[in-house]
């Protein structure tokens, strides 16, 4: 099955009127390694202030396709999202949020992959729709979306400038498409269960060569590393620094000496 990759996602902007806008989206892209902008009857672009808002992105806006109509720009995907925080009579009836709609992009392509639809696996897997940064989607435009999709904000202002909500969906797209086997340097990965309880048996058998417990087993204090260590979401490297400083102190003179009990 070939992968989910970000050339898979397209970004569509219906009506845009802003041209800092619309170079805001590009960066907010390329900041996430989507490139694929379509742009539905734009207003009044100003290419210059375009490139001025995309600063180094303007890749993504020279590779722009612009369309008549939404459902021009829609040709060629298998599924299609509305960016919309509003619900009415003519409206979706039901949405999914930017998480949300990324983990169900994820699992496209794999389903339509193993049901043999290599069309639709190697068609765009999907699109994500933004309306008019004054007025949003409006009802015709959402009609021609397969759901409705919106970020949870504040109901005390819930307004969000077009490009910061671009750059939410790419950030969450960009995560749900990222390979999780293989974390970037420096990414923080806590200890999985296995790896907990090794650093536990080694901290509770230092301990025992100190003579520090008066019985030869304490399960009780032995789970009590286990919690804490698993609530402090130590990383490999510093599980590693911590069983050194541990096996180090059991060399140190006078280590085997008994030690009073807590």
């Amino acid at each position: 099955m070939t992968p989910i990759t970000p050339e898979d996602i397209v970004i569509v902007l219906c009506r845009p009127s802003e041209s800092g806008n619309i170079g805001a989206v590009c960066r907010a892209m390329m900041n996430m390694g989507f490139t694929r902008l379509r742009l539905v009857a734009p207003e009044n672009v100003d290419a210059g202030r375009v490139l001025e808002r995309a600063v180094h992105a303007g890749p993504v806006w020279h590779a722009a396709q612009t369309f008549a109509t939404l459902r021009e720009a829609l040709a060629g995907c298998s599924f299609v999202a509305g960016a919309t925080r509003r619900r009415g009579e003519k409206r979706k009836s039901s949405t999914m949020s930017a998480r949300e709609l990324a983990g169900f992009i994820r699992g496209r392509k794999a389903a339509a992959a193993s049901a043999g639809a290599s069309a639709a696996a190697n068609a765009p897997v999907a699109a994500v729709v933004f309306g008019n940064e004054r007025a949003g989607l409006d009802s015709g435009e959402l009609a021609l979306c397969d759901i409705a999709t919106h970020i949870p904000v504040s109901g005390a202002f819930p307004s969000l400038n077009l490009s910061h909500a671009v750059q939410i969906y790419c950030y969450e797209l960009a995560l749900a498409l990222a390979e999780e086997d293989t974390p970037p340097e420096g990414r923080w990965v806590p200890l999985v269960r296995e790896e907990i309880e090794a650093l536990c048996d080694d901290t509770y058998r230092t301990l025992q060569k100190f003579g520090f417990y008066q019985k030869s087993e304490n399960r009780e204090q032995w789970e009590f590393f286990r919690d804490i260590i698993a609530r402090a979401a130590l990383t490999r490297r510093e599980a590693d620094y911590l069983r050194r400083i541990v096996l180090k102190a059991a060399h140190y003179p006078g280590s085997a000496a008994p030690c009073p009990a807590p």
